[in-house]
């Protein structure tokens, strides 16, 4: 009941979705550090406030994080994963030069494929705590 405390209007409903995002890095290279998780976050935090999403909880290891979004439903879920993980790999690759030497023939930072499950089954709670016990590199 606790998740319905939270409703989200628009003009012509209401909504709670959340999703749970995995994002895997390109040939699984084992590159972040604490310091590119803090700078992911903060990149991501601001492409979900430019969907009108909402990043309620972020970890992640050294060649995946993990997200979960509370968003709209005229946000496409696809779409917000393409500007996630463009944008993402773009400014990471940019601020971080040393990460470039890993992906120097792809060009990317991300995988191309991605995980995204409804977290409506279980308790965002769960879902929240599992996030946070990830095993950060420090």
């Amino acid at each position: 009941m606790d998740e319905y405390q939270n409703i989200r209007t628009d003009r012509h409903c209401a909504f709670v979705l959340h999703t749970h995002l995995v994002f895997v890095t390109k040939y699984r290279h084992k590159i972040f550090t604490d310091a590119h998780l803090k700078r992911i976050e903060e990149i991501m935090r601001a492409v979900c406030a430019d969907f009108e999403c909402e990043l309620i909880e972020f970890n992640g290891e050294n060649n995946h994080v993990h997200l979960l979004v509370n968003f709209p439903p005229k946000v496409a879920l696809s779409k917000l994963v393409n500007s996630l993980k463009g944008v993402s790999s773009r400014r990471l690759r940019q601020e971080y030069p040393e990460l470039v030497r890993h992906y120097w023939r792809a060009q990317r930072l991300w995988s191309g494929s991605y995980f995204a499950g409804s977290a409506g089954g279980a308790p965002l709670s769960i879902v929240r705590q599992y996030i946070e016990q990830q095993n950060r590199p420090l």
